[in-house]
C-alpha cells in the first residue's frame, strides 16, 4: 500500500502541478486523487499496472516542468552562451551543459525539494494529509521560489495581458500568470549574464583580429589564434567554478 501511494504521489506531482498552473482547470477538477486511483463510474481501485502505466504516462509533464518552473533554463542557457564566447563548437557537449545544468538546479532548489519533502511527502506517507493538500503545498513551495526570481515589471506586463485583478498579496498570483513571467525573467537574466560573460571574450578577440591585421595576415582567422588565449584566460581564473558559483548565487537574490 505505501509503494502505490509513493508511486501515485511521485507520478501525478507533475500532472498537479500543470493543473494549478491555471486555477480555472484545477477547479474543474475537483477529487483528483480519487480520479487517479479509481475507475470512473463503479469506483473500484485501479490494479497496479494500471497506475504504472498511467504515472509513465504522466512522466512526459515533467520534462516541461523542470525547464519552466525550476532554475534549469538560466543556468544552460549561460553556460551555452560561456561556450560559444570561448569559440568552442561542441565542448563541453551537450549532453554535459544538460548534466551540469541538472545537476546545478537541483543543489539550487534543494531548500525548495526539502520543503515539499517535509510539508508533503513526508506528511502524506503517514496519512496525515490527503493527495490534494499534498499537491497545494508542493505548489505553494514552488510558487514561493518562482515570486522571488520574477520581475515586477514582468509580472505586471501578463497580468495587464489576462486582465486580472490587482493581487494583494504574492501568494494570490496565480500560476497561469505567474509562470510566463517568470520565463520572462529567466531568460532575461540570462541574457545579462551571458553578456557580461562574453565582453572579456570579445576583448580578446578585437585584440587578435587588429593584430594580425596589422601584421597583414588577414587569411589566418582570427578565431583560431584567440582561442588559446581565451582558454589560458578562462583556466587563470578559474572559471567554471566563477560561472558555477556566480550561477548558485544569483538564485539568492
Amino acid at each position: 500500500m505505501q509503494v502505490r501511494k509513493a508511486l501515485v504521489f511521485a507520478g501525478t506531482v507533475g500532472l498537479a502541478l500543470a493543473l494549478t498552473a491555471s486555477p480555472a482547470l484545477a477547479q474543474t477538477t475537483p477529487g483528483l486523487d480519487k480520479a487517479l486511483t479509481t475507475i470512473a463510474g463503479d469506483g473500484k481501485p485501479l490494479s497496479l499496472s494500471l497506475q504504472v502505466l498511467l504515472l509513465m504516462s504522466l512522466l512526459t509533464v515533467l520534462p516541461s516542468l523542470i525547464l519552466m518552473m525550476t532554475s534549469f533554463t538560466r543556468i544552460i542557457i549561460v553556460l551555452s552562451i560561456l561556450r560559444q564566447a570561448l569559440g568552442l563548437q561542441q565542448t563541453p557537449p551537450n549532453q554535459v551543459l544538460v548534466g551540469l545544468s541538472l545537476f546545478l538546479s537541483m543543489f539550487v532548489m534543494q531548500p525548495v525539494l526539502t520543503q515539499i519533502n517535509k510539508t508533503a511527502v513526508e506528511p502524506y506517507g503517514r496519512n496525515e494529509v490527503t493527495l490534494e493538500e499534498g499537491i497545494a503545498r508542493s505548489g505553494t513551495a514552488l510558487h514561493g521560489f518562482m515570486m522571488k526570481q520574477t520581475r515586477k515589471s514582468d509580472l505586471s506586463m501578463f497580468a495587464n495581458i489576462a486582465k486580472a485583478p490587482k493581487f494583494e498579496k504574492s501568494a494570490d498570483v496565480p500560476f497561469s500568470i505567474l509562470l510566463p513571467a517568470f520565463v520572462t525573467s529567466e531568460l532575461k537574466t540570462a541574457f545579462q549574464i551571458g553578456f557580461l560573460i562574453f565582453l572579456p571574450f570579445l576583448v580578446i578577440d578585437l585584440i587578435v583580429a587588429s593584430a594580425l591585421m596589422s601584421l597583414g595576415m588577414m587569411m589566418l582567422s582570427p578565431s583560431i589564434i584567440s582561442m588559446p588565449f581565451k582558454l589560458l584566460l578562462f583556466v587563470l581564473v578559474d572559471g567554471w567554478a566563477l560561472t558555477m558559483g556566480s550561477l548558485a548565487s544569483s538564485f539568492n537574490g
